[in-house]
């Protein structure tokens, strides 16, 4: 299969007939009469997958090398193209996502309950310890009714509420109750929370946010620290214990990513698998402005059928892809961006994170919706295409 490269333009062309019937009805390119006009990481795919030989306007052989450095201005071009390779050697058709329509309105939003939630008033002090990021209560009654009442805090001992007669308030329940009038400390008030939690961690007060965001819901929210995130929740209703012996476990876990935090994308890939590892739906909370900076795919992908697969002539793409490395360092912002370019495309985003054996693991990303939450939330799941 041989295809010339033009370098003025930066064209690539593929002419033999028996080569462009192949390649058209495998949906490369830009057919523009008896030629195909080939996108960069399809050239690339053809040398490297195809047996393609490749040349310039002089007539001399081109490597993989020499084509792709022509393209260096591209981002990420190697990452680029090993997502375009993977999802290409299994079968299914990629396409540049210049190519999308406006709304696809393949992508429905997946609704959670929002019932509403009244926090209820103890009257009781705590005191805090500002090193420790937790409140203790000691009154003996009141701390068992919130434990067992609402579920907030830890009376006893975890998963053994007997053992031990006193309430530790994590350092979100404790501000939680503090902004609502539940509870007063001994040793000092809001600020002094605040300021000792913003010592330890400088986005606490986004990530607090959506604890509270949740809580005001009537899900329950308990750390995440087990499974790498900062919260597991249970939907409303839920209670720490029901019968002697029958823990209750969370089917969701939920991780906060600020807009300005920077995050390795083999980070984000290990708490995604760790959530799928023990069963548990993976939520990762946005927080800040509701309009991002959309930030283009960088594929457009056609999925399956019953009946085969789906392709241009027969279907509608189903994903866009974002095509990231597992070392390269992404922000909360850069992330909304492309979802909110996807969500403008009616389509659900595609993380195709490729490792340094150049192996390819893709994420699904769909949008929640909790009613009339000021935040944006995503469940993103482990895909095999």
């Amino acid at each position: 299969m041989d295809i010339e490269f033009f370098e003025e333009d930066k064209k690539i062309v593929l002419s033999d007939p028996s080569s462009v019937s192949s390649l058209r009805k495998a949906f490369y390119g830009i057919s523009d009469g008896a030629v195909i006009f080939l996108y960069p990481e399809e050239a690339l795919y053809v040398l490297d997958v195809r047996n393609g030989r490749c040349t310039g306007e002089d007539g001399s052989e081109m490597s993989f090398n020499q084509l792709a450095a022509h393209f260096s201005h591209i981002p990420r071009l190697m990452t680029r193209y090993y997502a375009f390779k993977d999802w290409r050697d299994r079968g299914l058709v990629i396409r540049p996502v210049s190519e999308a329509v406006e709304n696809y309105a393949r992508a429905p939003t997946h609704k959670y309950p929002s019932p509403g939630y009244e926090v209820p008033i103890y009257n009781i002090s705590a005191r805090f310890y500002p090193d420790d990021n937790f409140s203790i209560i000691d009154d003996v009654e009141v701390g068992e009714r919130m434990y067992f009442g609402d579920w907030y805090g830890q009376y006893g001992t975890y998963k053994a509420d007997k053992h031990g007669k006193f309430s530790k308030l994590d350092i979100y329940e404790t501000l939680f109750l503090l902004k609502h009038n539940s509870i007063v400390l001994e040793n000092g008030d809001i600020s002094t929370v605040i300021n000792a939690a913003k010592s330890s961690n400088e986005f606490f007060e986004p990530i607090y946010n959506v604890y509270e965001d949740w809580r005001m819901r009537g899900f329950v929210v308990k750390t995440g620290f087990k499974f790498g995130t900062h919260f597991r929740i249970y939907f409303p209703g839920a209670s720490p214990s029901r019968g002697q012996d029958d823990w209750i476990h969370s089917k969701h876990v939920l991780h906060v990513f600020p807009r300005d935090m920077q995050l390795l994308t083999s980070e984000l890939s290990r708490a995604i698998r760790v959530a799928h590892s023990v069963k548990k739906t993976f939520i990762l909370a946005i927080p800040g402005e509701r309009e991002p900076e959309k930030i283009p795919a960088d594929f457009l992908l056609y999925h399956r059928k019953k009946d085969g697969i789906e392709t241009p002539e027969n279907g509608k793409p189903r994903y866009l892809m974002l095509a990231l490395n597992e070392d390269e360092r992404i922000s909360g912002a850069y992330l909304a961006g492309a979802i909110e370019f996807a969500k403008e495309k009616g389509l659900n985003l595609m993380l195709a994170i490729v490792d340094r054996e150049t192996s390819v693991t893709y994420y699904r990303v769909r949008r929640i919706e909790l009613k009339d939450s000021r935040y944006e939330y995503y469940e993103i799941d482990w895909k095999q295409p």
